[in-house]
């Protein structure tokens, strides 16, 4: 969810600098399919609520598959700067992810205050839910974790780790830039790469 507020930040950032959504029709990016496997594995992996996820098993090879793909995506379009920034928050999140199985830990305080106490409650009674696992002294690496929150006040809120604040980051200044730049001919033959905005 905190990507879904980098798109529409980086989009009213780009709109005051006088760019266009057009504009963004000129990356050229490569593999974009990848980015729908991740989301789809994503959508699919993620629990919702005590429901938990639309596939109950396998969920943590699944989750570190979504990340791979989406690892590859933007290793393939590091050309754009703005890739490097999202990679960095990708392994961020990888780390902490792999270092606990294929799960991310969550922190019950930022679910609750997000108003995610299902998803809290659900954790506390099977101690993983899809992608997820509830924080504590058994999980690693939790500075990393998904400990930070907007408030349930706040629409789309959720609890999210430094990973996705650095992934949205690097969002939001692609939409920004990219939004008022111009494509030029790139030389090597690699397509077109936009001058920076």
């Amino acid at each position: 969810m905190p990507l879904l507020w980098a798109v529409g930040i980086g989009i009213v950032a780009g709109l005051i600098r006088r760019g266009n959504l057009a504009n963004l029709g000129r990356l050229r990016l490569r593999a974009p399919w990848l980015i729908l496997i991740a989301l789809v594995i994503q959508v699919l992996i993620f629990p919702v609520g005590s429901r938990g996820p639309l596939i109950p098993v396998g969920t943590a090879y699944l989750h570190l598959v979504s990340y791979a793909s989406l690892a590859a995506f933007i290793g393939l379009n590091r050309r754009y700067p703005e890739f490097l920034i999202m990679g960095v928050g990708l392994v961020l999140n990888l780390i902490v992810i792999a270092a606990n199985g294929g799960y991310m830990p969550a922190s019950a305080t930022a679910l609750d205050r997000a108003g995610l106490s299902d998803v809290a409650a659900a954790l506390r009674e099977g101690g993983q839910s899809g992608n997820t696992i509830l924080m504590g002294e058994g999980t690693r690496l939790n500075f990393l974790g998904d400990f930070l929150y907007l408030p349930a006040r706040v629409p789309l809120a959720s609890a999210f780790s430094i990973g996705d604040v650095v992934l949205g980051l690097g969002l939001a200044v692609l939409l920004a830039r990219r939004m008022v730049s111009r494509a030029r001919p790139n030389h090597q033959g690699t397509g077109s790469d936009p001058a920076p905005g």
